[in-house]
This record gives structure tokens, C-alpha cells and sequence, in this order.
């Protein structure tokens, strides 16, 4: 007989599990990782049998494409999250480092040791990776985690789930420490909300709508990131050639990623030469450009509307502008930036320095795609998401950023005076 749902259960068996993952070896966290990336291989043809359950009932219930590609396991998401594992499996284990280590004049020496965070709860949609990366960075981490996916992926974190479990009991860990909420109901996610006490952390990683709830109702720390109204500014000094490349991959790639680019500003010096090889590499790409009135005076494009400038597209959608200076184009990412992910392509060096001192974003790049943003990407073996709010962390959060730091202090009887 099936047991009666009841997520506070579920958290204090995490609470438990967390308490012991804490003081859980590195060896052992590692062996759980690596055991985890051998049965992702193993069990290929199982995972992908669920996912197609669940590819066949969110196409039956009309999801968008952009949706369908984020829901989708296939054999090269699966290869990324085992390259993911052993790169994580592989980093220096942060947990009981000693930082900042200094004498005070008394003799007493006082540093910051590194801890887990405990229990994180981690609310998302749709993308099936996103539970094993999660995972794999709280158990590296020391901490347990509270898994509520969405209804899309059902079967794929079903299966996934029992995978990392049985990974976690093989190295001798306890499997209450990676745990799927059994339901995807609403109230679930408000029922995490009011766990205060027994979860530390919630991360929501979705829409906007799922990341604005979860802000409103939680009783506990919320890491989130806002959309990703992601900027490509094509300097006068830029190479076009290389502009035109990040542009296409940045759009193209994979337009379904909070990291896709969704606009660009062109320097009006090089527009004439620029926009019309963006529009002959988007029209090709099957882009739709929307434009403000001096780029639809140079190439066919759909007059931009105000809303445009704020809007994540998540789709094959971009909108340009001519900008005049490095100067407008920073005021308009200041308005318009969502503190995601800006990308500057130029040859002028104070131009680039310049750019990443002044823009506020979890990842500010030169001459780089913003598709980069991401945690394989930048050398954390995975992300839990990213944070685009400064407290605790700013971008892709990985298993550091799953820490917090404790003082502690090493006396020899000292007393205050």
C-alpha cells in the first residue's frame, strides 16, 4: 500500500540525511558521484524509454518546441551529465577548508571554515539534467536536497532519482539524502515554501511566473535568477566576422536556454556592413528580427514594439538596435538587462575593460558567446542554476556557491579581558 504523502516528512528525513552527508568523507561523496555517471551509461535505454513517456504526453498536450528541447534526454545530454559528474567528482572537495586563517594579538587564531548549507530545497521545470546536476552538486557539497520537478518530466526524474539513490547507497551515504517530491501539484511547492526550520535554502529554476511565487511565499532564503534578457554589443572596433558568429550561436544554438541571446546593439559606424549579413545569417537560421527604426531602414525586420526590449524570448526571436556609442549602449543595458549574462565583441581593448567594469551582470564576456554562461561551461562541472541576485552568490552556482562559511576560532585558554 502506498504511503501517505507528506512532504514534512520527507524534509526531516532530509534533515537527517544532511547531518550525515555534513560529516560524509570526500572519498565517499566521490564514489557516489562516480557510481552515479557509470549507471547514467549503463542505464541509457531505460532513461531514454521514460523520457519518451514524457515527450509523448507533453507533445499531446501541445508544449512548445522550446519546451520539448529542454524536456528531451538524448544520448548527448546524457554524455554532458556524465562529463559533468567525473568533473565534479574530480574538483577539490570545499567542505572543512579554513580560510583566512590569522593571529589575533591575544594568540588566538580565527578563520572561516567552509560548511554546507543543509538542506536545499529546489523547485524546476521540465529539464530532466537539471536533477542530476542538482544532485551531484549538494552531495559533493555535503548537503541534502528536496527534489520537486515539474509534471513534464515525471517519469525521466523518477528514474533518474532511483539511479542517484542507489548510487548514494552503494557508497554507504544515505539515500534520504537526494529525495523527488511524489507530486507535482501546486501546493507542493508552497508546502516547501512554509518548511522553514527544516529546509535552509529554496532555488527555483523556471519561469518567471514559478520564480516570483517561490519569492513571495518562501520562509526561508531564496536563491533565483531573473530572465535572461541576454545583450551582444557589436562595437565599432569589432571584428564582424567573429560578431556575426557569436550572434548565430548565441541565438541559434539553443534558443530555449536562459543564457540564449535575445538581443543586439550594433555601433552605427559598421551597421550598414554588419546588419545585412546578420539578416542573411538569421533568415537562413529561420530567425524572426525584430528592429528599432534605423535598423528596419537598413534590412527587412519587424518594427520593434517598446515591450520587445524587455522581453526573454526563449525562441527563435531577436531584436536589434543601432546604437550611436559605447555610452548608449551601456545605458541600454542598464534599462533593458535582465543581470544575466552581456557580451561586447571589439578590438578596442578600453572598450572591453570598460564593459565588464560598468555592466551589472552575473557574466559579463568579450569577444565570447553568451551561451557560455553556464557551469560545465565556465569549469564548475555543473550548476544548480544562476543566481542573478548579488547576496551569497552571483552566477552559475556550483558546489562552492552550495557553502557558506563558519567562524572558528583555535585558542590556547585565552579569556577577554
Amino acid at each position: 500500500m502506498t504511503p501517505v504523502y507528506s512532504l514534512k516528512t520527507l524534509a526531516q528525513l532530509a534533515r537527517e540525511a544532511a547531518r550525515q552527508m555534513a560529516a560524509a568523507s570526500p572519498a565517499a561523496k566521490n564514489r557516489a558521484l562516480l557510481a552515479l555517471a557509470r549507471r547514467l551509461s549503463a542505464e541509457a535505454e531505460a532513461l531514454y524509454a521514460a523520457n519518451q513517456q514524457d515527450l509523448a504526453a507533453a507533445e499531446a498536450a501541445g508544449l512548445s518546441r522550446a519546451k520539448l528541447d529542454r524536456l528531451r534526454l538524448d544520448g548527448k545530454t546524457l554524455g554532458d551529465l556524465v562529463a559533468g559528474l567525473e568533473q565534479v567528482a574530480g574538483m577539490p572537495d570545499p567542505v572543512g577548508e579554513i580560510e583566512a586563517l590569522q593571529v589575533r594579538p591575544n594568540g588566538l587564531q580565527v578563520g572561516r571554515m567552509r560548511v554546507p548549507l543543509g538542506v536545499i530545497g529546489f523547485i524546476y521545470e521540465s529539464r530532466p539534467g537539471a536533477t542530476v546536476e542538482a544532485s551531484a552538486l549538494c552531495l559533493k557539497a555535503g548537503n541534502a536536497i528536496l527534489l520537486r520537478g515539474g509534471k513534464e518530466a515525471w517519469h525521466s526524474n523518477q528514474a533518474l532519482v532511483r539511479l542517484i539513490q542507489a548510487s548514494l547507497e552503494e557508497a554507504g551515504l544515505p539515500k534520504e539524502a537526494v529525495q523527488l517530491v511524489p507530486t507535482t501539484d501546486r501546493a507542493a511547492i508552497l508546502e516547501m515554501c512554509h518548511l522553514a526550520g527544516l529546509v535552509d535554502l529554496i532555488i527555483p529554476r523556471g519561469g518567471k511566473e514559478l520564480i516570483e511565487l517561490v519569492q513571495r511565499e518562501a520562509r526561508m532564503p531564496v536563491l533565483a535568477h531573473a530572465e535572461g534578457v541576454n545583450h551582444l554589443y557589436v562595437d565599432r572596433d569589432a571584428d564582424l566576422e567573429m560578431a556575426l558568429r557569436l550572434a548565430v550561436n548565441g541565438k541559434v544554438q539553443r534558443p530555449s536556454t536562459c543564457n540564449s541571446l535575445e538581443k543586439v546593439l550594433v555601433h552605427s559606424a559598421i551597421a550598414p556592413a554588419f546588419l545585412p549579413r546578420l539578416h542573411q545569417a538569421m533568415v537562413e537560421a529561420r530567425v524572426e528580427l525584430r528592429g528599432d527604426e534605423r535598423t528596419c531602414a537598413l534590412i527587412p525586420a519587424r518594427a520593434a514594439t517598446a515591450e520587445d526590449w524587455h522581453t526573454e524570448y526563449l525562441d527563435l526571436v531577436l531584436t536589434v538596435k543601432v546604437v550611436d556609442s559605447l555610452e548608449e549602449a551601456l545605458a541600454h543595458i542598464a534599462r533593458y538587462g535582465s543581470r544575466h549574462t552581456e557580451a561586447i565583441c571589439t578590438n578596442n581593448h578600453a572598450h572591453a575593460m570598460r564593459f565588464l567594469r560598468e555592466v551589472d551582470a552575473s557574466l559579463v564576456l568579450v569577444n565570447a558567446s553568451t551561451r557560455l554562461n553556464d557551469g560545465f561551461q565556465l569549469g564548475l562541472g555543473a550548476e544548480i542554476g544562476i543566481s542573478t541576485s548579488k547576496l551569497h552568490a552571483y552566477g552559475p552556482m556550483g558546489v562552492r556557491e552550495l557553502t557558506t562559511t563558519k567562524f572558528v576560532a583555535l585558542g590556547q585558554g585565552q579569556l577577554r579581558e
